[in-house]
Order: structure tokens, then sequence, then C-alpha cells
């Protein structure tokens, strides 16, 4: 061989190996696809997508990872065809190895020096798209909570009223009448609890009792809680990232949400093989815009990378039910009040994160972000 040709081969593999580096680093989930379907290289972030490493994925073939998706396949053998950049929006991908699927964004391009090569990127837009429905829901509920709040309040005082005659008209009455009374003040303190439980939607206490907490003590001790009553029956599994930074929270606020989330899960599982599994996890990257609480001013940036998930293996969330399930007086269970969830989302969106919901047939996941605390050791 020439020593030209060994010049030029060897400058080929050096800017194969810089464009590889320049893959690797994107954000992005990217496949380079050679003829047939071969996948020549994975990212880290295909990797993470597909739920396998870039061997694995060499060894299957696109056909095989985007199965039953074959309008992908036909979207790279287009590009080839063409020689045009291509996209698709809102594409379903079922990923039956990575045990999820998700829709996506698809974009297909071809390599200028090497024209049977495609660049096929993946944009997945279920993250995106709930965070950004949940900060609007966010940001509409707290008018909903000042709202809330003085309806309860105007509320309070008339009810207390008709209380106190119930119970002057209990004590003259006869026996017929006093069934009747008693019904009265007994609705009269039904409704004043759920008073009660709407104004703590307009509290916003948290900043005053914040302190650094460690996620996994408390999510042991509501594991605790839950195994001694609504969950003795349900196995629950965890998987603990041990280098968890601390959160500041405050600590009774977040039990109540996180108890919540698991009475929840523990509604929703089947009468045998319940399980209930809870994974905490530090995810880079992921910021949202948040608004400051009162006392404070403008909008600022905000880095959530501490997700704790609580996942059960019960029936699902009907899609319809799902898209507003974080907002007050909206249930899908028989004699439920609706408030449950809402107060989950009120809770972490006090302190700074968001929560979402991922649900299919006989798996839902919700997911909570949270800020990590400024200055913080890691949870063990």
């Amino acid at each position: 061989m020439s020593t030209a040709l060994l010049n030029e081969t060897a400058l080929g593999e050096a800017a194969m190996s810089r464009g590889s580096a320049i893959l690797d680093a994107l954000p992005l989930a990217v496949l380079l696809i050679a003829g047939g379907g071969a996948i020549r290289h994975a990212n880290p972030a295909a990797e993470e997508l597909f739920g396998t490493g870039a061997q694995m994925l060499a060894k299957l073939g696109l056909a095989r990872i985007v199965a039953p998706c074959g309008g992908v396949v036909a979207i790279v053998e287009q590009v080839r065809h063409n020689g045009q950049t291509m996209f698709e929006y809102g594409v379903e991908l079922d990923l039956p190895r990575a045990g999820a699927a998700c829709v996506v964004d698809v974009g297909a391009a071809p390599l200028e020096h090497e024209p049977n090569l495609v660049v096929l990127t993946f944009a997945v837009r279920t993250v995106a798209e709930q965070l950004g429905r949940h900060l609007q829901q966010r940001d509409s509920g707290r008018s909903n909570a000042a709202m809330a709040a003085k309806l309860a309040h105007e509320v309070r005082n008339p009810l207390s009223g008709i209380r106190g005659a119930a119970q002057l008209l209990e004590s003259g009455a006869g026996e017929a009448d006093k069934a009747l009374a008693r019904m009265i003040r007994d609705e009269s303190d039904r409704i004043a609890a759920l008073i009660d439980r709407m104004e703590f939607f307009g509290d916003e206490s948290v900043a005053e009792a914040s302190a650094p907490l460690n996620v996994h003590e408390l999510l042991d001790h509501v594991q605790l809680v839950a195994k001694s009553g609504f969950a003795s029956d349900a196995e629950i599994k965890t998987e603990y990232d041990p280098s968890l930074p601390l959160v500041d929270g405050n600590r009774d606020e977040l039990i109540q949400a996180f108890l919540n989330l698991f009475k929840n899960a523990a509604e929703a599982l089947p009468v045998n093989g319940g399980v209930i599994a809870v994974s905490t996890r530090y995810e880079h990257g992921l910021r949202v815009e948040h608004g400051l609480r009162s006392g404070g001013a403008g909008r600022r940036r905000v880095h959530l990378p501490i997700a704790i998930r609580v996942e059960d293996n019960g029936a699902g969330i009907a899609g319809e039910l799902r898209e507003r399930m974080f907002e007050p007086f909206v249930t899908g269970k028989s004699g439920g009040t609706g408030l449950g969830l809402a107060l989950v989302a009120k809770i972490v969106a006090d302190h700074g994160g968001v929560v979402d919901v991922e649900s299919e047939s006989a798996n839902t996941v919700f997911r909570v972000l949270l800020p990590a605390a400024e200055q913080g050791s890691a949870a063990p």
C-alpha cells in the first residue's frame, strides 16, 4: 500500500473517530445506519433509549430494535434513495427491550461523504411534553388554590351556624327528628373536613419549615407506614442511587405526598401478586422554569436532578383521566375526593419540583423530580 493511500486511510479513520466523539456527546439519541439496516454506531443516548449497549444494537440491526414500527426503516431507505433529509413527528415507538413505549420525533439525513450511511436521530417527546403540561397546570393551579382558599373561608362561617343549629334542634327533638339533626351535623362535619383540605392548597408554608432531607430515609419511613396499613399485602421493592444528594424540603409535607403516591399505587394493585417498586436516580441536564413563591420576584431556571419513581403493576390509567389526574376533584375511584394526587402536585410544586405519570396496561409510574439542596452531602 502506498504512503499516500496509508495517509488517506489514517485521515479517514481519524475523521470517523472525531465524528463518533461528537455523536457521543449529543443528548439526542443517534444511530448511524448502513445498508440493510445495519447499525454502524450508536451513541450513549441511543443505548439508554433502546435499553441495551452499542454492540447488541449492532448485532440486532435497525429493523429488530424498532419493530413493529416499520415506518422508521422506510424513512431510512427513502433518505438513502433520495439523498434528502426527512423528519417524521409524533412517531409511536415500541421499545420491548427497554420495557417501555414512547413518542419520538425522528430525523434522518444522508452522510455527505458516505452516501450509503444515514444518520438517524430520535428526540423523545414524552418528558418535554409532560413537563410542559404539568408546569402549566402548576401555574394555573396556584390561581385555583387562591380561589379555593377564599371560597373555603366564605363557606366556613355559615357552615358553623348550620352545625350549631342542628345541635340545638337535636337537644329538643324527638327520636325521629334527632336522627335528621344528627345527619345534618355529620354532613356539616364532612364538608368542614373537605374545606380543611381545600385550604391547604392555598398554604405556602413550605419555606418556613424547610431543611436538608435524606430522600431515602424519608422513603423508608413512608414504606414502613404503608406496610403497616394500606399496603400490608403488597410487595415493595426498592432500588436507590446511593450517590443521591440531599433535598431542601418540609419533611412532613413530602411524607404526605409520597404516602399519597404509595396509597394510589396500593389501591391499583391486583388482588394477588401486587408489587410497588420505588427507585431513585440522579438525572443530569433537566432544567425547568420555576416561578418564585410569594415574596419573590420573577422566574428562574431550576435544575431537577433528583428523580423518584413509584411504580405499580396495576391495571393502568385510562388516557382521558391521565391528562387531568393532578387537577383537584378529578378521580377515577368510586367515592374518591380527587384531592390526593392534586395534593401531591401542589406539595411537589411548592418544593420547586414536578410530578408526572406514565401509564400502560398493567403498569403505572409516577415520577417526582426535585432540586438538590444547594449544599448537602450524598444520601446513604
